[in-house]
């Protein structure tokens, strides 16, 4: 059976050593399909949210859910996500640029589901702001995006309003860190916090000295 996710230590493996052998292309075929699909799903969620935030809360008060947990508030954010930087819009389709390109490059070498998942949130979730950027108003590159999500308060007083977007991308890059601090790699390997110390005989000491008569 194809494991993607090799549970073998980078430190065990021998220098130059393939984890998957004859299987290494369908591998990472299977996690960037992962990535893409990922992807593509979160882009088109943002998108539909979106657009159905545009025609169901303009020009009315917000909606109150969840007994006042989450509010729905149609606003249009020139910043980034979580409206940091709303000075700046301009540099965010150049940010989004370098991170296609930077998942486009680890693609290359990846053969982890989990990281694909990972991946692919933050890829879609970078792809539908950027959407926003290039095709809303005021203009190409600083269009402002749409937001419509308030927690605990109708108009972000206590957390910034947000999109599936940016849900998307703060999940991708929390998963990220969570398989970095366990040791996942994106080649589909993984190293152990700690290795595995060589058996000692019992008639040996503790310096290797054969202490038997």
């Amino acid at each position: 059976m194809l494991n993607i996710d090799d549970e073998r230590t980078t430190e065990a493996r021998p220098a130059g050593a393939d984890p998957e052998g004859p299987n290494r292309p369908r591998v990472r075929r299977i996690a960037v399909s992962v990535l893409v699909g990922t992807a593509v799903l979160a882009w088109l969620a943002d998108l539909g949210t979106k657009h159905l935030a545009l025609a169901t809360l303009s020009d009315r008060e917000p909606l109150r859910l969840l007994d006042g947990a989450v509010y729905l508030t149609l606003t249009r954010n020139s910043g980034a996500a979580f409206s940091l930087a709303s000075d700046h819009t301009w540099v965010f389709p150049l940010v989004t640029a370098v991170v296609i390109g930077w998942i486009g490059w680890l693609a290359g070498r990846l053969r982890s589901l989990p990281w694909a998942i990972a991946l692919g949130l933050v890829l879609g979730g970078a792809i539908g702001n950027l959407t926003d950027r290039i095709f809303r108003a005021p203009g190409t590159f600083v269009g402002h995006v749409v937001d419509m999500v308030s927690l605990f308060d109708p108009y972000g007083q206590v957390w910034p309003i947000f999109n599936l977007a940016d849900s998307a991308l703060v999940t991708g890059v929390c998963l990220a860190v969570l398989l970095e601090l366990t040791g996942r790699q994106r080649d589909g390997t993984r190293i152990r916090s700690r290795r595995a110390e060589p058996a000692v005989d019992a008639g040996t000491d503790a310096d290797g000295r054969d202490d038997r008569a």
